[in-house]
Parts: structure tokens; C-alpha cells; sequence
């Protein structure tokens, strides 16, 4: 029943979504809890009825389940048809199909069972906002697009989604639209994004162009054929594309500068996208394109070292920034790194399961900033908190756990996902990927120290808060903290559903995951590059001496960061001084503005500021355009008319007083004075004449009289 109609579990917030837009603004807020949030909970409940039947479904195959409802783009018939790259016809179209696997399956049950918990909490965290039922409308259709990505069985769908979660960020990140910040952020996100997309869509149709299909089963059957040599340069050249569309959605270097601005939304908003939906997105492509990817060594090792080097820079900001969700979502970025860091070297199980696992203690993190900021009416300077634990200690307890998971404290969740990252990493053979161990494992110190710091500035130091802030602190409502509770329970134990071999377990999720990513573990092991295993091979190299000593490595760098952090900042006064401040104020600045990393997209890209007194990037081309149509195109056109108004203007006076004047006007005036004289007498008048003549003969006959 379930899987046959899987294509509902989307349409369940869809629903939701278009009855906020149409309705919901004569709907009294219990209608619309009632509406949107029970949408998710049936979504959710749906899910998991589906990924249960799934699992009896693939039991012993791992076959994936497909379900085609009908042609959305082409006609279906291959009337419309290309030619791909070789030569040969093939039909344009992609279906509205949806795909369930163990990939989509984890996705599935997270990005369901994280937003429907980041709902329950909205409604008391949103209770007392203004437009309730649009931010519940967003939020809803931020569901419905990231459900689609997830279930979509080709590239073309999952690009409707793609777009779709773009939308949604940039309507929840602008929801506060009467402040300019929350505005431009909403705009820095949309604008960034884009760039991604295109990259990604370039790679959807380089793919379609040399394959001849958008649908997943097809791409993967043809590129695990054997007909593509590895390092294939087309195959490359989409991975890569591919991954730049990744870049922009996952927030990493260079595109990740959208995502700790996104902090302007209501902090709800940051938890679903930062744990459950849209950040995610950009992991789940280069996973879903796994088969493309390790064809690619090109693209691999470029994912693993970009993912490498944002986790430690990312990690490196937040070690200053006293914004409890700013510290949060550079927290996001380093984790994102992290996951990349996995994919790239191969270790897709590794990557996945950190995703799930951060789903959680990251949303209890978000959410518990939220209920810090909601105690103190609005307050999110880490500088003006401390001494919360016992006003707040459902909050901080829970806040807690997730720390403690994050931080890679053994046996939270946090310690088994990044362990088997750093682990997979360490023993790739890969040339140089022993430098990206120690990336990763200095990332994990700072990761420890700036979220104790974090934890130790909001409730155990001494208070900083001005009196009427501290006197109205008060716990968050249940419909707040029970979401918290539910969330630390999982950040507890979602780790060991894959306890690794090392420790006696049987690394259950990567089993789950071997129908997806096995192929790919002997492509890279047929290659003499060791990755990721398939599940249950070679575990004695899941039991050899090295990996208890890097386990041991990263308890010590959790211990170690906790160990700094408390001593440093567990007595913090009102102007404590930053450690960093006080030892390195250069490198201090640097990290506190973030390595100036806006300052110069500022410069370069988008031309907000000035080079010694020249504009680039956009606004810089913006200003050359507009001197060049105006001095040039305008200049030319406007030359153009002066000339002609110049030649018509002379056209006019040779006209007037040289064809008209001198040729024409001219005989007729010195005829006129000729004839002067002539004229005085002849006036062609005949009574004139007659009396002239009367008057001639009358005078000539008085002559002969007188005479």
C-alpha cells in the first residue's frame, strides 16, 4: 500500500502549502497547526510505512523501487528526439517518477522526521509573529520541494525540487521583509545559488547529451557497463559541473557565503535548512551520482580537497563570532566539509551517515539557540548571556547532547559518523590524502573548543545580561522543548546504527547502503586506490591497530577543545577578552571579519566597494555599461543626429540662399531693378494710360495755342 503510493508523501505538504496561500489568511492559528503541521506528521508516518515495505520489497537484492505516474517533459513516444554524442537518436522526455532505494530512504526519513519536530516547534516559537500561516505555507512547500528532490527517479525532476528548495530559502530567509538585512540576505542566497545552478544543469544535460537519459537506473546501468575508461573526460566534466551545483546548495568554498547570512530567518527556518532539507541537497546529488563519480578521479579528489579545506576554514570563523547562530552555521559549513571530504575520497557510506547523524544534533543545536534567544527576548550575542543552566535546563541540557555529539564525544552520535570519516581518509591511498587527515582531525579540535565555548559563554559563566533581560528568562513552552528532547534522545543514539566492526558491531547502515555504493567501493578498489569497503569485506581492516589509535585521537581532540574551552571562557566577565585577541590581534581580526572573504567578493564580484577609486564586478560592470551607452552608444547615436541636424541645418541655408537666393530669386531681383524705371511708367493700368494721354494731348494743344 505504502510504496504504491509513495507519490503522496510530497503531496501530503503540498497541500498544506496551497491551503495557507489561498486560505489561510481567514484561518485561526489552531486550524492552521492543525493543517501544516499535521501534513508532516502524516508525511512522516507515510515514510516510514513506505521505507519498512521497501525494506521487505529489496530484501536479499536491493533493488530499487520505482514508481512512474506519467511523462512530464517530452512527449513520451520519442517523437522528440537529440542526437547524443555518438550520434545516435535518443528520446527527449523524463518522467514524474519517484524513486525509493536505501539512499532515498534515509533521506526520506530524516527530511520527514527532522521538519516534522522543527514544525511542532514553530508553533510555539512563531506564536506571537506576524504571518503566521505564510511562514507555515513556506515551510510546507519547503517540504514538498525537498521530498521531491529526494524521491525523484531522474535529474530533470530532482532539478524542479533543486529549484524548488531555492525558492523556499529564499522566501523563509526575507520572512522578517521589513528589515533591510533579512532582505538582502534573502537576495545574497537567491543570487548565489543560481550560480550553482547553473553549473548543475550545465552537468544534467552534458549527462543526457553523452548518455541519453535523465533517469538515475539508466545512467548508472550505463556507466557501470565498462564501456567508460576511467578519468573519462565527459564523464569528468559533469561530475565536476555537478559538483559546482552541489557547491552552491551545500555551502562550500567558493559559494558557501550565503549560509551564515541565511541566519536572518526565523531561527526555525535555519534549523530545516541547516540540518534537514536544502544544505543536504548539494551531498545527496554527489551520492546519488556516485557511479559517475568514482569514474572521475578528477572530480573526487577536487570534492575531497574543496570539502577538506571549507571544513577547517568554515571551523576556523567560528572560533570568534559571538552570534550563537552565526557560530551554528559556520558550524554547518565545517560539517558539510566534512561530508565532502568522505564523498571525495570515497567513502560514501562514511559521508551519508554523517548526514544523518548531523541531521540530528544539528537541529537540536538550531532549535535550542532558539529557545536561548526566545528566553531572552531576542537576545543572540553570546556576550550578553551565561548563567542559564539552571533557568533554562531543559534547554541546556539538551544543548548538551548535541555538543557533546558534535564534538565527537564517544558514544554520541557525532563520534561514530566523523570517526569512520577521519578513519576512511587516513587509510585512502590516495597521493596527499594523509595532509587532508590532519585537516580534518585539526577541524575536529576547533569544532570541540567553539561549540564548548559556546555552551560555556550561554550558561555557565557569569551573567552579562542587563537586568530586564534577566529578569523575564524562562523556559521555553512544551511545544519547544519537547521537540528538544526527542532530538537529543536521537543524537544519542542515532549513532549506533552503524557501530563499526572495531567495537564488535556490524556497521549496519553501510550495510543497508551496499546495494547503492558496493560497485563503486570495487571500481575504486580495482583502480589500486582504497576507499570505502562494501559492507562485510576485508574486516581486518576494520580491526587493525590503527584505527583504536585514531579513535583514541579523536576523543583526545573533543577532550582537548572541551579542556581549552572551559578553561578559557567558564569565569568570562562582562568585557572578557578573546584568548585569540589577546595572543594574535591580526589573526584575530581576520577571523572575526571572517578572513574578509565578503569584503573581497565585494571588491571582485559584486563591485559594492572600490579599488583605488575604479569599480569592478557587477555594480564595476554595471558603471562601465552605463559610461559606455552613455558616452559611446549615446555618443554615437547623439553624433549621429548632430551631424544629420549639422547637414540639414547647412542643407537648409544653401537651399534658402543659394538654390533659392542666388539662382532662383536672384535673376528675378536684378529684373526687377532693371525694370525700375520701365515699371514707373508702365503700370499696366488703361485709365491710367487713357488719362495720360488725354493729359498729353490736352497739354500739347494748349503748347499750339500758345505758341
Amino acid at each position: 500500500m505504502f510504496l504504491d503510493y509513495i507519490w503522496l508523501i510530497p503531496l501530503f505538504p503540498a497541500f498544506g502549502a496551497v491551503m495557507m496561500f489561498f486560505f489561510g489568511r481567514r484561518m485561526q492559528k489552531a486550524a492552521v497547526d492543525a493543517v501544516c503541521v499535521g501534513v508532516v506528521v502524516v508525511a512522516f508516518l507515510f515514510a516510514c510505512g513506505a521505507v519498512w515495505q521497501y525494506t521487505q520489497f529489496a530484501h536479499g537484492t536491493g533493488l530499487p523501487f520505482e514508481k512512474v505516474l506519467y511523462t512530464w517533459l517530452g512527449t513520451g513516444d520519442a517523437h522528440l528526439t537529440f542526437l547524443k554524442q555518438d550520434g545516435s537518436p535518443a528520446a527527449f522526455s523524463a518522467d514524474f517518477g519517484l524513486l525509493l532505494d536505501p539512499l532515498s530512504a534515509i533521506w526520506l526519513l530524516f527530511v520527514t522526521g527532522v521538519g516534522m519536530l522543527i514544525h511542532i516547534y514553530s508553533t510555539g516559537y512563531m506564536a506571537h509573529e506576524g504571518g503566521y500561516y505564510r511562514f507555515f505555507g513556506y515551510m510546507n512547500l519547503f517540504m514538498f520541494s525537498m521530498l521531491t528532490l529526494v524521491l525523484a527517479n531522474n535529474y530533470a525532476l530532482m532539478f524542479v525540487g533543486w529549484e524548488g528548495v531555492g525558492l523556499c530559502s529564499y522566501l523563509l530567509i526575507g520572512f522578517y521583509f521589513h528589515r533591510k538585512s533579512a532582505t538582502d540576505a534573502a537576495n545574497k542566497a537567491f543570487i548565489v545559488n543560481r550560480i550553482g545552478d547553473a553549473g548543475f544543469m550545465l552537468g544534467i544535460f552534458t549527462l543526457l547529451w553523452y548518455l541519453g537519459s535523465f533517469r538515475f537506473v539508466d545512467i548508472n546501468a550505463a556507466v557501470r557497463s565498462g564501456h567508460f575508461a576511467i578519468g573519462d573526460p565527459v564523464l569528468t566534466a559533469a561530475a565536476l559541473l555537478l559538483f559546482v551545483g552541489a557547491c552552491g546548495k551545500s555551502a562550500q568554498i567558493p559559494l558557501y557565503v550565503w549560509l551564515p547570512d541565511a541566519m536572518e530567518g526565523p531561527t526555525p527556518v535555519s534549523a530545516l535548512i541547516h540540518a534537514a532539507t536544502m544544505v543536504t541537497a548539494g551531498v545527496y546529488v554527489v551520492a546519488r551520482s556516485n557511479a559517475i563519480f568514482v569514474l572521475a578521479p578528477t572530480a573526487m579528489k577536487t570534492v575531497a580537497i574543496v570539502g577538506a579545506l571549507t571544513a577547517i576554514f568554515a571551523a576556523s570563523i567560528a572560533l570568534v563570532q559571538n552570534d550563537i547562530k552565526r557560530v551554528l552555521a559556520y558550524s554547518t559549513v565545517s560539517q558539510l566539509g566534512y561530508m565532502f571530504l568522505a564523498l571525495g575520497v570515497g567513502a560514501f557510506a562514511a559521508g551519508v551517515f554523517h548526514v544523518f547523524t548531523h541531521a540530528f544534533f544539528k537541529a537540536l543545536l538550531f532549535l535550542g539557540a532558539g529557545s536561548v534567544i526566545h528566553a531572552l527576548s531576542g537576545e543572540q550575542n553570546l556576550r550578553n548571556m551565561g548563567d542559564l543552566r539552571k533557568r533554562i535546563p531543559t534547554t541546556h541540557w539538551t544543548m548538551w547532547v548535541a555538543t557533546l555529539a558534535i564534538a565527537g564525544v564517544f558514544p554520541l552520535a557525532g563520534f561514530f559518523s566523523k570517526d569512520e570519516i577521519l578513519w576512511q581518509t587516513w587509510i585512502s591511498e590516495r597521493e596527499g590524502y594523509h595532509v587532508l587527515w590532519f585537516i580534518g582531525y585539526g577541524t575536529a579540535v576547533m569544532t570541540a573548543f567553539y561549540m564548548f565555548r559556546l555552551m560555556y559563554l550561554t550558561f555557565y559563566s557569569p551573567s552579562r545580561m542587563s537586568d530586564g533581560v534577566a529578569h523575564h528568562v524562562h523556559e521555553s513552552p512544551r511545544s519547544m522543548t519537547g521537540p528538544l528532547v526527542v532530538l537529543a534522545i536521537c543524537s544519542i543514539g542515532a549513532g549506533w546504527l552503524s557501530w563499526p566492526h572495531s567495537l564488535g558491531g556490524s556497521a549496519r547502515l553501510e550495510k543497508f547502503l551496499e546495494p547503492v555504493f558496493a560497485r563503486e567501493a570495487v571500481v575504486l578498489q580495482a583502480e589500486g586506490k582504497s576507499a570505502q569497503l562494501a559492507a562485510g569485506e576485508k574486516e581486518a581492516e576494520h580491526t587493525n591497530k590503527t584505527e583504536y589509535i585514531l579513535m583514541i585521537l579523536s576523543m583526545a581532540a573533543a577532550i582537548a577543545g572541551w579542556g581549552i574551552a572551559s578553561r578559557t571562557y567558564r569565569n568570562a566577565h562582562k568585557d572578557y577578552p578573546e584568548p585569540i585577541a589577546f595572543k594574535a590581534p591580526p589573526l584575530y581580526r581576520v577571523l572575526y571579519n571572517k578572513w574578509f572573504v565578503d569584503e573581497a567578493y565585494d571588491y571582485v564580484f559584486t563591485g559594492r566597494r572600490k579599488v583605488g577609486g575604479i569599480r569592478l564586478g557587477a555594480m564595476g560592470a554595471g558603471e562601465a555599461s552605463s559610461w559606455f551607452d552613455a558616452r559611446i552608444l549615446d555618443g554615437t547615436v547623439n553624433g549621429a543626429g548632430w551631424s544629420t541636424r549639422a547637414a540639414g541645418t547647412l542643407s537648409k541655408w544653401w537651399d534658402t540662399w543659394i538654390i533659392d537666393g542666388l539662382l532662383v530669386n536672384g535673376p528675378a531681383v536684378l529684373a526687377r531693378m532693371i525694370s525700375y524705371p520701365a515699371r514707373l511708367f508702365e503700370w499696366g493700368l488703361v485709365q491710367w494710360y487713357a488719362l495720360v494721354m488725354t493729359a498729353g494731348l490736352v497739354g500739347f494743344a494748349l503748347y499750339l495755342v500758345y505758341q
